[in-house]
């Protein structure tokens, strides 16, 4: 009975650890109970990305199915910042840019989800936001190499134990300092074995998916494809716990002034909409993509990171 009483409790633990309030969504807790349990788990931590909807705190409910007045223009007019961003102006502006799976082992875009504004947050928010930064002066880097970067990041995986190739690229938009802090967390006992047992499916599909990541980009010849498999699933999506009902096309109001929509097309591209209002706080502002994540109001589908690369359909 104490066993199964231990395991439940960690098990509790677990779902606050990926759960919906960051606050609580730290390992802390969870080593404290491992330890009593007399069970090794080194290197804990807070996950690497802890951006999820209660942290989507600017949606607009009341502009629903509104459009601006003004003339859509491209978002490629503006100035171009050297972060990769935009100098915003009065008016309603549209990009289609290259956007990044921030949550593996979940589900794409689809079935009409909306998604609204939140910034990274968590210990690998720096690493995550120069990645996508430096990826815009470096466009001979594939948008591959890119995403395989940032879930070698979200699975906690060995930076110095990835491929070659993949080491290159990111020696190219990391700086030494992030590299070294980028090393791999034991999480073993999370996705199998009696913990993993009592686990909502959930949590426990995010925690395996994360774990084959970890195998595979360690893997030498490891294609791309069998890395989308594991991170993007197939089929229809579920309504993950704490889901909101948010339709597509919901604007945000971002806290710099401006009003803010996205819009994807896949988790590869996402359309993004931006109305800047005549006498707005946000003119002369930039407009930073890679301090944007497109949370979805449906918890089993995936955080999008924005970027200021323009998506080319191949």
């Amino acid at each position: 009975m104490r066993i199964r009483t231990t395991f439940a409790a960690l098990a509790a633990a677990a779902v606050l650890l990926l759960g919906a309030n960051p606050a609580e969504a730290q390992f802390g807790g969870l080593g404290k109970l491992v330890k009593k349990a007399g069970v090794s788990l080194p290197s804990l931590e807070k996950a690497p990305i802890t951006t999820s909807l209660p942290d989507a705190k600017w949606s607009v409910p009341d502009k629903d199915g509104f459009t601006p007045r003004e003339p859509e223009r491209s978002l490629m007019t503006l100035q171009r910042t050297p972060n990769g961003g935009f100098v915003l102006q009065p008016g309603y502006y549209r990009f289609h840019d290259q956007s990044y799976c921030l949550k593996a082992g979940t589900h794409g875009p689809g079935g009409g989800d909306g998604y609204i504004y939140a910034p990274p947050k968590g210990p690998a928010e720096d690493a995550v936001m120069t990645i996508v930064r430096n990826s815009v002066n470096h466009p001979e880097i594939d948008q591959h190499d890119i995403q395989t970067l940032l879930w070698a990041i979200i699975a906690r995986a060995k930076f110095e134990d990835l491929s070659t190739e993949h080491k290159a690229v990111a020696a190219r938009l990391l700086t030494p300092r992030q590299l070294a802090s980028l090393n791999r967390s034991a999480l073993g006992m999370l996705t199998e074995g009696p913990l993993a047992d009592n686990l909502p499916s959930g949590v426990r599909q995010v925690l395996q998916a994360e774990a084959d990541l970890r195998r595979m980009l360690t893997s030498p010849g490891t294609s791309f494809a069998e890395l989308e498999r594991v991170a993007v699933l197939a089929g229809a999506a579920g309504i993950g716990p704490g889901s909101q009902d948010i339709p597509s096309g919901r604007w945000s109001m971002h806290p710099d002034g401006y009003y803010v929509r996205y819009l994807p097309q896949s988790y590869t591209n996402t359309v993004v909409e931006i109305w800047v209002p005549q006498g707005s706080p946000a003119v002369g502002k930039e407009y930073d993509p890679a301090t944007h994540i497109a949370v979805p109001g449906n918890t089993a589908r995936q955080r999008l990171i924005q970027s200021g690369r323009p998506y080319q359909s191949h």
